[in-house]
């Protein structure tokens, strides 16, 4: 999960380096690059070819991938940085109570404080970087939107869960990675057909198409492969709160372009989030020592 948030904390940069076209249908071009990928790696595990019992659920842990990216593609032109920074904070608390919710998480006091540990920490580096940047913080449309795709994705390991819990979901990572990718693109795809003007696609730099490829394949294919391995030894709570690591790989990368912008003011949240990823991985300790 340490390499999945440095993997998700390197697309938010790459998002804002792409050209405004249509979120629907580019969300459906990423996740079928995705599934291009994993095609090798899930088709030779047991249960590849699914029951059309299982495509509903398949097909609901797309959407949710789907409302996501869809989400962040279109707010990341509509929204401050800050804005979602902050409202991505409340991610992991959404997927403990989604989780209690579908009875996949331990109602206990650790979790929840090592979350708020760790979203204050990330807000502390979400604020900094806005001093840094001269950025504010604001609530319209494009907060709304992205605030909806988070909820998306706090579902997702939720179900994965769920569907592992009840031995409804295979044991191969690749293979639930691939089918909700698959079936979701298939889904935001026909969406985007027919409420996105098509043209706009067809107008895509080599740059764009670059850029997507590489999110297809790294921040879609592989880190939620990542994420479905994890999700089969952890909580959803615990594994979306590795995404407080994100703001302080975008600090790193900051750091890397601009070092006349470290400061003291980065500290306290770097501080919190690392003694939050700190505790999440003794506590992981513990109950791998407890089987």
């Amino acid at each position: 999960m340490l390499l999945w948030a440095l993997l998700v904390g390197l697309s938010f940069p790459a998002v804002g380096l792409m050209s405004e076209l249509p979120p629907l249908s580019l969300t459906a071009l990423r996740f079928a690059v995705a599934c291009a990928g994993l095609w090798w790696l899930a088709r030779r595990a047991d249960g590849f070819l699914p029951s059309w019992r299982l495509l509903p659920l398949y097909m609901l842990m797309g959407l949710c991938l789907a409302g996501f990216f869809g989400a962040m593609f279109w707010a990341a032109h509509h929204a401050t940085a800050l804005s979602m920074a902050t409202l991505y904070v409340t991610v992991p608390l959404m997927a403990y109570l989604m989780g209690l919710g579908f009875r996949v998480e331990g109602l206990n006091w650790q979790l929840p404080l090592i979350l708020a540990i760790g979203a204050f920490g990330a807000l502390a580096l979400a604020f900094a970087e806005a001093l840094s940047h001269g950025e504010g913080l604001q609530l319209g449309v494009g907060e709304a939107v992205f605030f909806l795709g988070c909820v998306s994705s706090a579902l997702y390991p939720v179900l994965s869960k769920w569907g592992l819990a009840r031995k409804r979901l295979p044991e191969s990572a690749a293979v639930r990675t691939f089918w909700s990718l698959g079936l979701g693109g298939v889904a935001i795809g026909l969406l985007g057909l027919v409420i996105e003007p098509a043209t706009q696609l067809v107008a895509m730099r080599w740059q764009d198409f670059t850029l997507v490829v590489y999110l297809g394949l790294f921040s879609s294919a592989l880190t939620f492969w990542l994420m479905q391995r994890a999700t089969s030894v952890l909580t959803p709570g615990a594994v979306t709160a590795y995404g407080y690591m994100v703001p302080f790989v975008s600090m790193l990368l900051l750091f890397a372009t601009a070092p006349e912008q470290m400061g003291w003011h980065w500290l306290p949240g770097s501080a919190l989030v690392l003694i939050a990823i700190g505790l999440l991985l003794r506590q992981g300790g513990k109950e791998e020592e407890a089987r």
